[in-house]
C-alpha cells in the first residue's frame, strides 16, 4: 500500500474521517440461522475442505439474505480510522467494522510479509490529532505504535533455506501472533519475483524461480491458514518495480505471464487451498490488474477454480463498475471507488446489480466462515515474545548461506581480537537490519507496510560478544570500527580515528568481521533517477544493485539531488584496501576475513572480492530483529550454513541490469504520456538469463558463466558431501529422480539436491524460446558425519507447477512438447554443478 504523506493525502483528499467509536449492538436474543449450534457443529465436523467450504458457503448465503442494502454496502470496504468497536485501546485503519446484530465481527487484517507488520491497532490517542486534521492520516496506517511482534528474517531467506518446513515455521510465527492480536487476514505471502535486483520488495518475495517461489508460499500459507486465519497471496500479477507502480503500463507476453510470473499464484491456489488474492497497482497487457477479467476471473477463477475473494491493494482500484463486473471483491482501506453514493449511482444506472453485490460478499463471508472467523470473540491474549525471537534466531540461521570461505570460518572460540568493521553512514554494523532501516532509528520505523515493530533487536556486536562469551571466551575483545564514506575517518568504539588506524587494526586482528549490504523498501526501487517523478534515469540501473550505492531513506525515489539523493559509500574501496593490508596476527587477510551480506535479494561483485585471496562471504539477507544472534551463531559454528541461493549473484558490469533498456526499466513514456515497461526479455530472468546468454556475454565456458559470481541454487557449508550416481526412473503417471548422499566431513550438516529439466527442443517452437533448464523440484538432507542419505524428488507431469509443459498462447493451454527431456540433479543451477539423471522420451 502507499505509505507516503503525500499518496495517503492525495487518495482520500475528499474523504472525510470518523474517528469516534461505533456503538456495538445487542446480540440477538436468538441466533441467527448461520450462527446456530447445529450449523457450526456441522461445519466442524465435515469430512473434508470441500465439506466445510460447502458448509461455509450455505452459511454466507444465509447471512446475505437478512442483510439490508445499506449494510452490504458497508461491508464491501474497509472502515474509515476509527477505535475499533471490540478493541477501544486501538486506532484502527485495517478493518471492515463489524455488525454485532447479524453476529458479524470486526473484521482485521495485518500486512506482512515478515511477520505481523502495520497491523489495525496504533495508539488510540492518536485519534484524537486525525479529528483535527482529517487529511492527514498516515499516522492511523504507520505510527510506531503500531501493535509490536516478532520482526522475522526476510521472506527472501526463507527461500534461501530450501525447505518448505522453515516457510511452515515462518507462517506459524505469525499466525500464532495473529490469533494473541485477534488479527483475521495477513496480506502474504508475496509471491512476485525477482526480475530486477533492485526491486525495492525483493526481500519481502521469494526470489527469481517460480517453482521455488511457489513450493514456499504453499507452505507458509498452509501454516497461516492452519490456525484459522486467511492468508492473501499477492501482489497479482507481475508488480516487479516500486517505480511509479501506481500508474505503470506493464507489457508481459501470455507465456511468460503463465510460465513465470503467475506460476506461485497457481502453486499456492491448487496446492496451499490460499484463501484471498490481492490484486495489485499496476496495469498488466492495457487493463487495471483490479478490473482485468482476464486476470481475475478467466485465469484466477475458470482456469484454477478459485474459490476464494480478490482484495485490493490499498487504494489500487481505478473504477467502481468494471472492477466489480471483472471479479473484484473487496475493496481497501475504506471506501472510495465502492462508497455507498457510487454503488448506488451504478445500480440506479443498471450498471451493476444487487445480484453482483452479493456475489462479492458471499466469496468473502465463505472464507471468513470457514476459517471460523465468525465463531470466535475478538479478543486478545498475549504474545509470547521469547518463543518468537528463538524461532527467529533459528530461521534466520537456515537462510544464512555460504557464498565463499578461504578458511576464515568458522571462526576460532579462542581468538583474542575482534574487529567488526562497517559504514558510518550504514545499518549493517550497527544495528539489526530490516526492511527500510536507517542508521539511528528504531526497527519498523522504516516507512513500508512490511515494518515490525519488535520488543527488542540484537546488534551484530552484541550477538557477537555475547556467543564468546558463551563459548567461555568472555575476555576477548571485540571492536566496532565505523568508517566514513570518503575512507579517510572512522571511530573505534566511538573514539575518532583515521584510516590508517582501522586498516592497523585490521591486520593485527584474529578475526576481521566486514559488513556490509543493500537496503530497501516499499516505495521505491535501488535507481536513481534525474527527479522524484521516477521517469528516467540518471546513472545506469545496475548501480543500485552494488555494495556502494545507497539513499537515505529506501521508500523514497533516489535521485541525483534533491531531498533523498543518491550517494557512494565506497564500501567497496574500503573492503579492498583492508584486504590488501598486510597481516601480522599469523594467517593471512583471506584466512581470517569474512563479508557478512545484508542485502535486499543478493549484489552484484566485483571480481575482487571473489576468488582464493578474497574474504569468506556469508550471505544473511535482511535478519531481523535477532540479527545479531543469527550472525554470530553462524560466523562461530554454532550452526553450519545450509542456505542456498533463490537468487543469481552476478560480477559487476556483467549482470542483467547492465543490459536492460529502458522500456525493461523504468519504462517509457509513449503518444499516450504513459510509462510504459516491456518484459521483453520474455522467459529469460534470473538464471534462466545468464544460461540463456540473452544479453549476448555470458556464453558458458569449461561449465562456468563468466556473468556469474554465484549461480542460483549455490551454497557452501562447514563440511563436505558427496554424491552418488544419480537415477532417473518411471513412477506411475510420472518419473523419479533420486541420488545418495554422504556427508563426508567432521561436521553435521545439511545438503540440498536439487532437479533441473531441459526442455524438448520442439518446445522452442511453441511460442518463446525456452532456456536450457528449468527447475523442478529439491530436497534437503541433514546428514550427520558419515552419514548418507537418498533423495528422492519426483517429477510429476501433472502437478501445479507444470515442469514438463509449456503454455501455448495458439492453443490458450498448457502442452507438453513431444522430444527427449534431460533430467539434471546436482547442487547448483550451473552446468559444473550438475550431473545427468537421465532422459525422458515423448
Amino acid at each position: 500500500m502507499p505509505r507516503s504523506v503525500g499518496a495517503l493525502r492525495l487518495a482520500v483528499s475528499a474523504i472525510a474521517l470518523a474517528c469516534a467509536p461505533h456503538t456495538v449492538l445487542a446480540q440477538a436474543a436468538a441466533p441467527n440461522p448461520w450462527m446456530s449450534p447445529e450449523i457450526i457443529a456441522e461445519q466442524s465436523k465435515a469430512a473434508d475442505d470441500a465439506a466445510r467450504e460447502a458448509v461455509a458457503n450455505r452459511r454466507a448465503k444465509l447471512l446475505i439474505a437478512a442483510m439490508t442494502l445499506p449494510q452490504k454496502f458497508q461491508q464491501l470496504t474497509g472502515a474509515r480510522p476509527e477505535i475499533l468497536p471490540e478493541l477501544p485501546h486501538c486506532l484502527g485503519a485495517r478493518h471492515v467494522t463489524g455488525i454485532a446484530s447479524l453476529n458479524i465481527p470486526t473484521f482485521r487484517i495485518t500486512n506482512g510479509p515478515v511477520g505481523v507488520g502495520q497491523n489495525d491497532c496504533v495508539d488510540a490517542s492518536i485519534a484524537t490529532k486525525l479529528a483535527a486534521n482529517p487529511a492527514a492520516m498516515a499516522p492511523a496506517y504507520t505510527d510506531p505504535s503500531s501493535a509490536k511482534a516478532t520482526a522475522l528474517p526476510s521472506a527472501i531467506g526463507v527461500a534461501a533455506s530450501f525447505d518448505p518446513a522453515v516457510a511452515a515455521r515462518f507462517g506459524d510465527v505469525i499466525a500464532t501472533e495473529m490469533n494473541n492480536l485477534a488479527l483475521h487476514v495477513f496480506e502474504a505471502p508475496g509471491v512476485n519475483l525477482a526480475r530486477l535486483p533492485i526491486l525495492g520488495r525483493n526481500f519481502e518475495y521469494f526470489g527469481e524461480d517460480p517453482y521455488l517461489s511457489g513450493v514456499m508460499a504453499t507452505a507458509e500459507t498452509q501454516a497461516v491458514q492452519s490456525k484459522g486465519l486467511i492468508a492473501m497471496l499477492k501482489h497479482y500479477v507481475a508488480n516487479e518495480q516500486e517505480t511509479n507502480r501506481m500508474t505503470i503500463q506493464e507489457t508481459v507476453g501470455r507465456q511468460a505471464l503463465r510460465e513465470l510470473y503467475l506460476l506461485p499464484f497457481e502453486m499456492a491456489i491448487k496446492d496451499g487451498k490460499a484463501a484471498s488474492v490481492m490484486c495489485a497497482y499496476n496495469y498488466v497487457n492495457g487493463q487495471s490488474s483490479c478490473e482485468s477479467k482476464e486476470l481475475l476471473t478467466d485465469v484466477l477463477r475458470k482456469d484454477w477454480g478459485f474459490t476464494g475473494y480478490v482484495q485490493s491493494d490499498f487504494f489500487a482500484m481505478k473504477s467502481t463498475v468494471a472492477t466489480m463486473t471483472n471479479g473484484m471483491d473487496h475493496e481497501m482501506p475504506m471506501p472510495v471507488q465502492w462508497s455507498p453514493a457510487k454503488l448506488q449511482a451504478a445500480l440506479d444506472k443498471g450498471e451493476l446489480t444487487v445480484a453482483q453485490i452479493d456475489q462479492a460478499l458471499e466469496r468473502r463471508y465463505t472464507q471468513t466462515f470457514k476459517a471460523g472467523i465468525f465463531d470466535r470473540k475478538l479478543v486478545q491474549t498475549p504474545i509470547d515474545f521469547a518463543a518468537g525471537g528463538k524461532a527467529a534466531r533459528e530461521i534466520g540461521t537456515r537462510s544464512a548461506v555460504l557464498l565463499q570461505n578461504n578458511g576464515a570460518l568458522p571462526l576460532r572460540h579462542d581468538l583474542k581480537k575482534l574487529v567488526l568493521i562497517g559504514k558510518a553512514s550504514r545499518v549493517y554494523a550497527q544495528q539489526a537490519v530490516a526492511g527500510g532501516a536507517v542508521v539511528g532509528e528504531p526497527m519498523g520505523a522504516g516507512g513500508g507496510s512490511s515494518d515490525v515493530v519488535p520488543t527488542y533487536t540484537v546488534t551484530p556486536v552484541e550477538g557477537l560478544r555475547k556467543a564468546l562469551a558463551e563459548l567461555g571466551n568472555g575476555a576477548a575483545q571485540v571492536e566496532l570500527i565505523l568508517v566514513d564514506d570518503d575512507n579517510r575517518n572512522a571511530t573505534i568504539d566511538g573514539k575518532a580515528a583515521a584510516f590508517a588506524d582501522v586498516l592497523a587494526r585490521a591486520g593485527s586482528a584474529d578475526a576481521v568481521v566486514m559488513m556490509a549490504g543493500t537496503v530497501s523498501e516499499e516505495g521505491a526501487d535501488r535507481a536513481t533517477f534525474t527527479d522524484a517523478n521516477g521517469k528516467q534515469l540518471a546513472e545506469p540501473a545496475s548501480r543500485g544493485s552494488g555494495l556502494d550505492w545507497y539513499a537515505h531513506r529506501g521508500n523514497i525515489i533516489a535521485t541525483a539531488k534533491g531531498p533523498n539523493p543518491a550517494k557512494d559509500s565506497r564500501t567497496v574501496a574500503m573492503i579492498d584496501a583492508i584486504m590488501a593490508v598486510r597481516s601480522t596476527s599469523g594467517r593471512s587477510m583471506a584466512a581470517k576475513s569474512v563479508l557478512v551480506l545484508k542485502d535486499n535479494a543478493g549484489v552484484a561483485l566485483p571480481r575482487s572480492l571473489v576468488g582464493t585471496k578474497a574474504p569468506a562471504i556469508l550471505e544473511t539477507w535482511f535478519p531481523g530483529q535477532e540479527d545479531g544472534n543469527i550472525v554470530a551463531d553462524v560466523l562461530f559454528g554454532r550452526v553450519n550454513p545450509s542456505g542456498k541461493l533463490p537468487v543469481t549473484v552476478p560480477f559487476e558490469g556483467r549482470g542483467f541490469l547492465d543490459s536492460v533498456s529502458a522500456a525493461q526499466f523504468p519504462g517509457v513514456i509513449g503518444p499516450d504520456k504513459k510509462q510504459a515497461v516491456t518484459y521483453s526479455e520474455d522467459l529469460a530472468i534470473g538464471y534462466r538469463w545468464y544460461d540463456s546468454n540473452a544479453g549476448g556475454g555470458c556464453a558458458e565456458r569449461a561449465g562456468r558463466n563468466p556473468c556469474v559470481a554465484f549461480p542460483f541454487g549455490h551454497g557452501l557449508s562447514y563440511t563436505r558431501f558427496a554424491m552418488g550416481k544419480p537415477q532417473l526412473a518411471a513412477a506411475g503417471k510420472g518419473w523419479q529422480a533420486s541420488v545418495k548422499v554422504k556427508n563426508t566431513g567432521k561436521r553435521a550438516g545439511a545438503e540440498v539436491v536439487q532437479v533441473y529439466v531441459t526442455l524438448p527442443a520442439s518446445a522452442n517452437a511453441l511460442g518463446a524460446k525456452q532456456p536450457p533448464r528449468r527447475l523442478v523440484g529439491f530436497q534437503r538432507l541433514m546428514l550427520e558425519p558419515g552419514a548418507s542419505g537418498e533423495a528422492v524428488i519426483a517429477i510429476d507431469p501433472d502437478a501445479s507447477n507444470h515442469p514438463l509443459s509449456v503454455w501455448s498462447e495458439k492453443e490458450n493451454k498448457w502442452v507438453m512438447p513431444n522430444g527427449t527431456y534431460t533430467v539434471w540433479l546436482g547442487r547448483s543451477s550451473s552446468p559444473r554443478d550438475l550431473v545427468r539423471a537421465g532422459v525422458i522420451r515423448r
